[in-house]
């Protein structure tokens, strides 16, 4: 086999390894794309519910739930998507790494507090920052 014929071989191979990450790079798209129009379906429901809940509903609340909860539902059926339990799909609740901490520092749920019974963390008081007022050493007196 030629230098041209393996040439001509691993550029038809890269050509089809970068057709297959672009068709993998478009259904990823149209997956998240997917989610986030899920989202705001969801979004809109929570509004409405929250509305009606609180007392902030219009006379039409009900039936603007009902018709969000019918299109949901048909959207789910649509995309084979579950949007009680997006992490299904691994993406990660917005705000909050998979896996990991939440995005706040600090003991997380269900960690056990630092310090004492009261959970307040304990602190070293035999060290200080500033020296004390009879203690100057300036050479001053």
């Amino acid at each position: 086999m030629g230098l041209m014929d393996r040439v001509k071989a691993q550029a038809a191979q890269l050509a089809q390894q970068a057709q297959e990450a672009a068709q993998e790079g478009r259904a990823r798209i149209d997956q998240v794309q997917a989610v986030r129009r899920g989202d705001a379906l969801l979004r809109q429901l929570g509004a409405a519910v929250l509305a009606e809940r609180t007392g902030r509903g219009t006379p039409g609340s009900q039936a603007n739930i009902d018709q969000l909860i019918t299109e949901i539902t048909a959207y789910e059926r649509e995309s084979g998507l579950n949007l009680v339990s997006p992490t299904q799909l691994g993406f990660p609740q917005p705000g909050f790494p998979a896996g990991g901490p939440g995005p706040f520092a600090g003991p997380q749920p269900g960690s056990a507090p630092a310090g004492g019974a009261s959970g307040m963390p304990t602190v070293d008081t035999t060290t200080s920052f500033f020296p004390a007022p009879d203690d100057d050493q300036s050479g001053t007196p």
